[in-house]
């Protein structure tokens, strides 16, 4: 009996949610249809450098969904359904502190990790969970009720979960068992038509818009699915020609003569879908709510700690100049500009982004990584950043939302963490950094230089 290897599997499900949303969501193949016609004419204008962070055909077939659970539980069960597509949870993100709107959620993503399946297919899904103990925003009889809700319902049949695992030990799956699979898993994440209860997503949508995602509902959804661009920027502007309305900033770096750094996201605002609500009195009626969307990212360098501490104290002097009355879309390029290397050979020699380096020729080991790269004994390739940014998710967030909700910061909140997340769903969460200074560590070794880091400073030994 043929079978359908992890990777194949997981190319099958992007390709099944990407359908499936396109379905329930029309706007997003617009969007997928405006992303191809803008990677095209960069690849026309810009030939080999175009491909500089992935080739077209990994950057075409390149999604992220998102996803949003109430429970460890429900998170648990998530784990091992990505689990059976070759996708581990990497990167903790806490969002009830995000800018410029708390969220009251913790978050994962699910993807791979090694770089040859990354370029096979690099399916990513951010994964939200909620914090119903956070009292800055769920009093202790509203948590209770909140935890009874989510305790009575299950969002993944038994056989879904059977199949995952059996995949997940043996590396796939039979023809026969990945069609049941592909239809169980697609069936999960589909939208529910089932009546929302009005009063109690009322209740919750006052404390925030995505608590009521999560918890006013008896299912979970592919809240949004990504493709890539090459031109965000272009892409922006293409989607508003089209007539949809854009959210009012792309969130991230900016726009800038230099290096691409990162992740930039944007997305069409949330669309008002119908849904059918139970009132009070036992009847059903109709209504709309704004809860899913459309996003589209573009994908920079990783950087390094060093780097991620630059680019922190960039945004922090932006923010800072915006709250004085400057523009922000005008005077974050020129801080980007004074405070960012503006090529990656200068992000490389100062330790600020991950590359994968390659040996040319003969050379002497005692020189210094900066004397490697200028004498041409070494050549940098940019690690692509295959992760999230708190801000920037929860920027979009807030820009999809009917009501900027509530919570009380004199209560406290409720510890969580990378490693309370882990234990939880039992399973560990790789950290981004550490699976990017690996892939360059090993690059360094195979090309015949041992290091050191010394004071954030790369030397060669």
């Amino acid at each position: 009996m043929s079978s359908v290897g992890t990777t194949e599997l997981r190319a099958r499900f992007a390709r099944r949610l990407s359908e499936l949303y396109g379905t329930e969501v029309p706007a997003y193949t617009t969007l997928v249809d405006e992303c191809h016609l803008v990677n095209q004419r960069v690849l026309d204008r810009d030939g080999a450098a175009a491909e500089r962070f992935g080739s077209i055909s990994r950057v075409t077939a390149e999604r992220h969904g998102a996803i949003r659970v109430g429970t460890p539980a429900e998170l648990s069960q998530v784990a091992r359904i990505f689990g059976a597509l070759g996708m581990v949870p990497a990167g903790f993100y806490d969002l009830r502190d995000a800018y410029p709107q708390p969220i009251p959620v913790i978050s994962t993503a699910f993807r791979p990790v090694e770089t040859d399946e990354l370029a096979l297919n690099p399916f990513r899904v951010f994964t939200s969970m909620l914090v119903p103990q956070d009292r800055r925003f769920f009093s202790p009889d509203l948590e209770k009720r909140l935890l009874n809700f989510l305790d009575r319902r299950r969002l993944f049949p038994d056989e879904l979960l059977g199949l995952a695992d059996r995949a997940e030990a043996f590396g796939g799956l039979s023809d026969k068992d990945a069609a049941r699979f592909l239809d169980l898993a697609a069936a999960a994440f589909a939208l529910s038509p089932e009546p929302v209860d009005r009063a109690w997503y009322t209740e919750l949508e006052k404390i925030s818009g995505v608590a009521a995602d999560i918890g006013g509902v008896t299912s979970t959804h592919i809240n949004h699915l990504t493709p890539r661009v090459l031109d965000i920027d272009e892409l922006y502007t293409g989607m508003q020609a089209r007539g949809i309305a854009m959210i009012d900033e792309i969130q991230g770096p900016p726009r800038w003569h230099g290096p691409d750094v990162l992740l930039r996201q944007t997305s069409f605002r949330a669309l008002a879908e119908p849904r059918a609500f139970r009132e009070a009195d036992g009847t059903i009626s109709e209504g709309r709510l704004r809860v899913r969307f459309g996003e589209v990212e573009a994908r920079g360098i990783a950087l390094t700690p060093a780097g991620r501490g630059l680019y922190d104290d960039l945004v922090a002097d932006i923010d800072q100049q915006v709250a004085a009355g400057a523009a922000r879309q005008e005077i974050a390029p020129e801080v980007w500009a004074a405070g960012l290397p503006d090529s990656e050979i200068e992000l490389a020699k100062r330790g600020l982004a991950f590359f994968t380096f390659s040996a040319h020729g003969d050379f002497d080991r005692s020189l210094s990584l900066s004397a490697l790269l200028d004498g041409g004994f070494l050549t940098a390739q940019p690690i692509v950043y295959e992760d999230f940014l708190p801000r920037s998710a929860a920027g979009i967030f807030a820009s999809n939302l009917t009501d900027a909700g509530a919570m009380d910061a004199s209560q406290g909140g409720a510890p969580r963490d990378r490693e309370w997340l882990a234990d939880v769903i039992g399973r560990p969460i790789r950290v981004p950094e550490e699976i990017y200074a690996a892939q360059q560590e090993e690059s360094l070794l195979r090309s015949g230089v041992s290091t050191t880091i010394d004071g954030g400073a790369r030397q060669v030994g």
